[in-house]
């Protein structure tokens, strides 16, 4: 595993904990939470196609 992959499995586990502790925080019903769950992984999917994307691209 070289720094950059490193790196970017820091930032994805710490962008995971964060969405995960804002979920787990609100105490809403499993229903809501996996909506929700669903929701935060396709705006992180898009994202990264997106950037993917564009460095595919450039």
């Amino acid at each position: 595993m070289n720094g950059d992959t490193a790196v970017e499995m820091i930032w994805f586990a710490g962008a995971f904990a964060l969405v995960l502790s804002s979920l787990l925080a609100r105490r809403l019903p499993m229903k809501d939470w996996m909506k929700m769950a669903l929701a935060w992984t396709a705006i992180f999917g898009l994202v990264f196609l997106v950037i993917r994307t564009w460095q595919i691209f450039a």
